[in-house]
């Protein structure tokens, strides 16, 4: 039985990864994304200079880019790609975690309303559309100021600020699968709500979790940027929101240093480009309305 469930997501996998690998821009975000994740995991090998602000250079603070540093040092002297690749690893960790945790909430909390719908419905929804009324960034900024500058509150509240969007899209796609004659086959046979719900519901929703998931990623790094740009970060960890932060603090821009702002800036903008590629081309599989467009 476990052997037939494995053979059946692979050849379903294999379908997937072969209509995935048809879309041009999904391939494109997908080898962007590739080149950072290999830069963020092999950031230790590809640079032999220290992060750590203790161990910066004095004789070297705000160079311009040259041989010995291609992206220039910041104002403690420390090599600015050596602060890219690893500040990756935190801006990436923080994206796919967060993304986690606002899936997870939002598949479940969308589950539910739409597959038992009534009062249950009606509650979480009015949740939902509190949420959705409250202004993301600005609840983000108090959370973030009354837990602290930990990067794990900092995951916590992207997550449980960010699920409203899933909730709504896997509402509403529940509520148009149970509505099925095969459900009704389901529940004529004696099945419960909890076996309908992960044996038949759960698979069929399950690539517009991913869908959504995926363009999330973007949206939570972006949300991590800009609280670290706020002076909201985590300070013992470097990040691009937070190298970003540093810079301004130090004055980088009026300095005319344009390589301690520019490289980070465009590592942000790259990484939600290539998630919203890959995030428009898992849309176009799981919605073939907008694939034959």
């Amino acid at each position: 039985m476990f052997r037939h469930e494995i053979s059946v997501l692979w050849k379903r996998f294999k379908i997937f990864m072969d209509q995935f690998m048809m879309s041009r821009l999904g391939v494109f975000g997908l080898a962007i994304l590739t080149v950072f994740i290999s830069l963020s995991i092999f950031a230790p090998y590809l640079s032999s200079y220290s992060i750590k602000a203790s161990e910066g250079n004095i004789h070297e603070v705000l160079k311009p880019p040259s041989n010995r540093h291609i992206f220039g040092t910041d104002e403690l002297g420390r090599d600015v790609f050596t602060l890219i690749i690893h500040g990756g690893r935190i801006s990436l960790l923080v994206g796919f975690l967060a993304t986690i945790i606002s899936g997870g909430l939002g598949a479940l909390i969308g589950s539910i309303a739409g597959y038992f719908g009534s009062w249950l419905d009606d509650i979480l929804m009015r949740i939902t559309d509190l949420f959705l009324v409250i202004p993301g960034l600005p609840l983000m900024i108090v959370l973030s100021a009354l837990l602290g500058r930990s990067i794990w509150n900092i995951i916590f509240v992207i997550g449980i600020l960010s699920w409203t969007g899933t909730a709504r899209v896997i509402r509403s796609q529940v509520m148009s699968i149970k509505e099925k004659p095969f459900i009704e086959s389901v529940k004529a046979a004696g099945a419960g709500d909890l076996w309908v719900l992960r044996k038949h519901i759960l698979p069929n929703v399950l690539p517009l979790i991913a869908a959504q998931m995926t363009l999330q990623v973007g949206g939570a790094i972006l949300s991590e940027s800009a609280l670290s740009f706020l002076g909201l970060g985590d300070p013992t960890h470097v990040s691009w929101g937070m190298i970003l932060h540093y810079a301004f603090s130090c004055g980088a821009l009026s300095s005319g240093c344009w390589w301690y702002i520019l490289p980070p800036g465009i590592c942000i903008a790259l990484v939600v480009l290539a998630f919203s590629f890959i995030g428009y081309a898992m849309d176009q599989i799981v919605n073939p309305r907008i694939r034959r467009r």
